[in-house]
């Protein structure tokens, strides 16, 4: 194996077990901080290693375990330190530990619990946020970005303020109980929901699905509702991620090509996961999630495209617009629009957010107005805005898609 070929297996398996990595060391260290850093020595042992050493069979138990051991060696450290100063102040006396909270409802996840740490009141929520698609999702700054529409820079920012934050207020690494679990919640969803988001259309590199991301956050999802089974918005959570998980193995083609949802083959959707999600729908509430979740239940149970209920996404995208005021949201009711009414009543709803600032580097606005543009038989500015929207992606797959549907209007005329 070539030095190149070793360093991409050596990133790739840091990809998929970072956030495990640094959940365990977390309990370990009881810093997030100290554990991304220790995760990170993990990564650069790796490759200094692995190009002599060829890679291991289970290369993230290789990193995890390299990660725990210097986690240890670290606390040892600390341990020994603080022997040395309980010998000069031995008239001082220790305050016992605090029992453990003896709640029913624990969930003994890392995972979980590192979520939960990430996402402390003390921080802002953009800054619970992001820190957490940092440290669970192993997202980089410029991905994490494009899930918040928001500048590199600033992101990046929030990230190093948020650690800081955390190590300064001595913020215990814990699920927590009662009232501050509930304080939580709001960002948790959040967090989960924009991790799934990010590995069922990834923003940047050569893959359109990331699985892993997908599963982390259903499971995610699943111990939320386990943990919090009274909590509706969980349960909307829960049920929007099944559905939408049901159709992954669909979305890409033989050689990753992105396959249009009108053109999956139905009959290898989930159904398993379907079931799941119609149970969870029926736990929800009317919140954000549980209104996504509606959406998607919509799509998963329509047998064929033809027999999509679009009227009632429509509807529902309204509905969600009152919940949650955004763009985005109105971008895809304008799409339910023109499914339900026809491109021409949809295309002044989207030549209304063009000057939005938070989707003027968005490459879906461009894309769904080409789309309403050649389906008007406007073929000349549909490409324009094909080409355009593939000039906006991060991710090659879909500039493939998009350029694809660019050439496929070069000989038609206006």
């Amino acid at each position: 194996m070539t030095a190149a070929s070793t360093a991409q297996a050596v990133e790739a398996a840091f990809r998929i077990e970072s956030a495990r990595i640094i959940a365990v060391v977390a309990r370990i260290v009881r810093d997030v901080g100290i554990a991304e850093e220790i995760a990170q020595d993990a990564l650069v042992a790796a490759l200094e290693q692995w190009p002599a050493s060829g890679v291991p069979d289970r290369p993230g138990a290789w990193l995890t375990a390299t990660a725990r051991n210097r986690a240890v060696d670290l606390v040892r450290r600390r341990e020994a330190y603080g022997r040395k100063l309980a010998e000069v102040g031995r008239s001082l006396e220790d305050a016992p530990p605090p029992p453990d909270p003896a709640d029913p409802d624990d969930i003994d996840d890392d995972l979980l619990r590192l979520i939960f740490t990430a996402c402390h009141p003390v921080l802002a929520t953009e800054a619970r946020i992001a820190l957490t698609l940092r440290l669970m999702g192993g997202l980089t700054t410029q991905e994490i970005a494009r899930a918040f529409l928001a500048t590199e820079p600033a992101v990046a920012q929030r990230i190093v303020r948020a650690k800081r934050t955390l190590a300064k207020a001595s913020v215990p690494y814990e699920v927590p109980y009662g009232a501050d679990r509930d304080a939580r919640l709001a960002s948790v969803l959040e967090v989960v929901y924009l991790v799934f988001n990010e590995g069922y259309s990834a923003t940047a590199g050569d893959d359109l699905v990331r699985p892993a991301l997908c599963e982390d956050a259903l499971r995610l999802a699943r111990l939320l509702t386990a943990l919090m089974p009274k909590e509706p918005e969980v349960h909307g959570l829960c049920a929007l991620l099944e559905f939408q998980a049901s159709r992954t193995a669909t979305r890409t083609g033989p050689d990753g090509e992105p396959v249009l949802l009108a053109e999956q083959n139905r009959a290898r959707w989930n159904r398993m996961l379907i079931r799941r999600g119609v149970e969870a729908l029926h736990r929800a509430g009317t919140g954000p999630y549980s209104v996504q979740a509606a959406i998607a239940g919509c799509h998963a149970t329509a047998v064929r495209y033809e027999d999509t209920d679009w009227a009632a996404i429509a509807t529902l995208y309204g509905a969600l617009a009152r919940l949650t005021p955004s763009p985005v949201v109105e971008l895809n009711r304008a799409v339910a629009v023109s499914m339900a009414e026809g491109p021409a009543a949809a295309l002044p709803l989207v030549d209304a957010l063009a000057e939005e600032p938070a989707l003027r580097a968005y490459h879906l606005l461009p894309s769904v107005r080409g789309d309403l543009l050649e389906r008007l038989g406007r073929g000349s500015e549909a490409r324009a805005e094909f080409e355009r929207a593939a000039s906006l992606t991060l991710n090659a797959r879909e500039r493939d898609l998009l350029l694809g549907r660019a050439a496929a209007l070069g000989e038609i005329s206006p």
